[in-house]
Parts: C-alpha cells; sequence; structure tokens
C-alpha cells in the first residue's frame, strides 16, 4: 500500500466522484419512495416511513463491519464488493415490491444500505485525506456537488418513470372496490421492477470497473497522523479522541435533519394539502439548494472562511431557517425548508475531516464510527412522523430541529477542539 498521497490526485477524485453520485442518487431517492411505498403497498404515515429507518439503520448495524472488511480486502476490492451488495439489495428491492411484499421491500433496502456504509467508510476519509487537512472539505464539497447533482435527478427520474399521474391514481384506487383496488396497486407497484434492475446492472458494471481502476491506496495511519509538532500524549484506544465521538453525535443529528429537509419535505408539503404530483418533486428543490451550497463553499473555504468558521454560520442559517418555516405557511414554509438544503449543505464537508483529524492508525474505525452515526436519519424523521400523528406537524418539525442544529453550532465552535493537542 502507498503511504503518501499521489502527486496527481485527479483521476482518483474522478473516480471517487462517480462513487458519491451513487451514493447520492440512492439516497436520495428514498423521498419519492415514501409516496411510492404508501400507495403501492397501502400503508399508514407511519409505516411508509420505515423506508427511511431500515435504510439508515443499516449504516449503524453495518460501518463497524464494514471497517473490518475494508482491512482484509483493501480499498478497491472494498469498494468493488460494496457496489455489488447495492446490486442485490437493488434487485431485492425491485422483486419484492413488484410482489408488493413490503417486508422483502425493506429488506432490499437494508441490503443497499449495507452496501453503501462500506462504500461510505472507505471513500470518506479517502478523501479527506487525500489532500492538506486545510482544503479536507473543499473536496468533500466536490464530491457534494456529485452526489446532490444525483440527488436532484433521482427524484425527477423516479417521479417521471413510476409516479407519473400518481394524484389522480391515488383518487381512483380510494373509489375503487377491493378487487379493482388490488389490480390497480399490482400494476402501479410493478412499474419500479425495470429501473431497479437496471439500477443493478448498472452497478454491477461500475464494481468491475472499480476494480480495474487506477484508484491508490493510502495508509491512513500515517497520511492522518497528529500534525508535526503537536503535544500530544500517547493514545492507545479510540476513547482517548473525545472529538471523535463529539463528531459521531454531530452527524447523528446533522443527517436526521438533512435527511427530513430532502426525504421528509415532500411529506411536510403534503401536511399543506399540497398535491402529490408536486409534493413527489419536493426533494429535488432541497438537493437544488445543497448544491449552491456547495459551490458558495468551494469559493469561500479555505481562502475567505475556514471549514468549521463556515460550519458555524451553517448551523446559524439552519436555526433562521427552521423558526421562518414554523412560522410562515403553505409554499412559503416548505420554501424555507427547502432553503435547509444550502445551511446542510457544507456540513457534512465539514464535520468528518474535523472529527477524524489526528486519529492515525484510528482513523478506520473513527470513520466507521462517524458512519454510525448516520443512523440519525433513521431516528429524528421517524420521531417526526409518530410526533406528527399528535401534534402540529410544524411545531414537531422545529423542535426537532432547531436543538439539532444549535449542538452542531457547538460543535463547529468548541467541540471538534475537545482533547486535541495545542500546536508547537
Amino acid at each position: 500500500m502507498s503511504t503518501a498521497r499521489p502527486a496527481s490526485p485527479v483521476a482518483s477524485i474522478a473516480i471517487v466522484g462517480v462513487l458519491f453520485f451513487v451514493m447520492g442518487f440512492f439516497t436520495w431517492i428514498n423521498g419519492p419512495l415514501i409516496t411510492f411505498v404508501r400507495l403501492a403497498f397501502d400503508l399508514d404515515e407511519v409505516n411508509a416511513f420505515l423506508v427511511l429507518m431500515v435504510f439508515y439503520l443499516s449504516y449503524f448495524f453495518l460501518a463497524l463491519p464494514s471497517s473490518w472488511i475494508l482491512k482484509r480486502t483493501g480499498m478497491k476490492k472494498g469498494l468493488a464488493l460494496s457496489l455489488l451488495v447495492m446490486a442485490c439489495g437493488a434487485a431485492a428491492f425491485g422483486q419484492f415490491s413488484t410482489q408488493r411484499w413490503y417486508p422483502g421491500a425493506l429488506g432490499g433496502l437494508f441490503v443497499i444500505g449495507g452496501g453503501l456504509a462500506l462504500l461510505q467508510t472507505a471513500v470518506n476519509p479517502y478523501i479527506s485525506i487525500l489532500g492538506p487537512h486545510a482544503s479536507a472539505a473543499r473536496r468533500i464539497a466536490l464530491m457534494g456537488i456529485c452526489n446532490k447533482t444525483a440527488g436532484i435527478l433521482a427524484p425527477i427520474l423516479i417521479g417521471t418513470v413510476v409516479l407519473h399521474g400518481i394524484g389522480d391514481l391515488a383518487s381512483e384506487v380510494a373509489a375503487a372496490d377491493a378487487a379493482t383496488k388490488a389490480a390497480l396497486l399490482d400494476q402501479f407497484a410493478a412499474k419500479i421492477h425495470a429501473p431497479y434492475l437496471l439500477m443493478a446492472a448498472v452497478l454491477v458494471l461500475l464494481a468491475i470497473g472499480v476494480l480495474f481502476s487506477p484508484l491508490p491506496e493510502l495508509r491512513a495511519a500515517e497520511v492522518n497522523a497528529t500534525p508535526v509538532g503537536a503535544a500530544a500524549p500517547a493514545r492507545s484506544s479510540i476513547f482517548h479522541f473525545p472529538h471523535l465521538w463529539l463528531g459521531v453525535l454531530c452527524l447523528f443529528v446533522y443527517v436526521g435533519v438533512e435527511v427530513m429537509a430532502g426525504d421528509a419535505i415532500g411529506t411536510y408539503g403534503h401536511g399543506f394539502d399540497l398535491p402529490l404530483d408536486q409534493t413527489k418533486l419536493f426533494t429535488s428543490f432541497t438537493l437544488a439548494a445543497m448544491l449552491a451550497g456547495y459551490l458558495v463553499g468551494l469559493a469561500l473555504i479555505p481562502r475567505w472562511i475556514s471549514q468549521q468558521g463556515y460550519l458555524s454560520v451553517s448551523a446559524v442559517m439552519g436555526v433562521l431557517f427552521s423558526i421562518g418555516a414554523l412560522l410562515s405557511h403553505g409554499y412559503v414554509s416548505v420554501g424555507f425548508v427547502a432553503a435547509l438544503g444550502f445551511a446542510n449543505a457544507m456540513m457534512w464537508p465539514a464535520i468528518f475531516p474535523l472529527a477524524i483529524k489526528g486519529l492515525g492508525r484510528f482513523t478506520e474505525i473513527g470513520s466507521a464510527l462517524l458512519v454510525m452515526g448516520i443512523a440519525g436519519g433513521a431516528i429524528i424523521p421517524q420521531l417526526f412522523a409518530v410526533l406528527k400523528q399528535h401534534h402540529d406537524f410544524q411545531a414537531v418539525f422545529a423542535a426537532l430541529m432547531v436543538p439539532c442544529y444549535l449542538y452542531i453550532l457547538y460543535y463547529a465552535l468548541r467541540g471538534h477542539r475537545v482533547g486535541m493537542p495545542a500546536q508547537g
């Protein structure tokens, strides 16, 4: 394994960019999938949100095993394996959705999430240490552009191919007798089969391409060691890095608010009785705002503002936009939720490198712990789905979002420095 960064990382960044596109597509398709499963499987809102819970809980359960797998396979084989696992999950989801067997469909999503856990555990620390630490947020922002471009396209694609005319179909199903209803839902569910089989085939081809690509290996223990000149005591355990553990919690709440703004925005809009044919596309608006946020972050970091400074500004924007959503109504309120995409854009690019800084030989396990934090995308939206059954959905949304953004602000101002050695 190479212990130094490649002299010209352009090819490596391009390959990783393709992988971030894949991650974005399969992550942000979940928003419209909530709409799909709710009708196809005839579910209530809480059960439809199991799409998010199962998908994001897979990160919690499979991130640590992913770090162990990567130590045995190396990066290239691990990345190829992750794509093959995702291909199996995509095929399973398409098949079981066509049969309208919800547990099987959720199992397919869990497998996709497992493949993504392996992929995330590898590529996030890789892109963080591929160049200087001070510009890590910029490199991750480039990856975020790939990720969110896919996120914009995914809802539009599934909305066009699978969810076209869903508002009229929902009305037709509501008025039909039992036999006609079953036939209509069978026909609707079958529309998901071909797209997911195509996705599975593309993933297999990408796995083969990655396996034979020029992507180099990096030894994180040497590339991401404690900075020279730092007065650092010897650290023999992952528990000796409190800034990492605070970062895990920070990523937990961040992914929660990101999923709320991106995947739950359709449900939020439906709370104002906005039509399904419009709400199915709302995820794309959030992702477009995130894309704009990445472009601004790329322009400003690190020349004009540090990554932790921009993280502070982003957290404050998150608080203000959440309050704006609470105090407004209808499309304006939905607009504030979509604007959270701008606030959220540079959070992952800033939090991840801050949390793994100086971990040395613990970088892989630290990355896995951070990826486990993605489970916030399972817990916080599910709380929203449950609590909104009993309380005003706008109040519930703000009550969940504002404390999360305040903790992110703490991490940006203080938490990322806890336990870090002073520079000599």
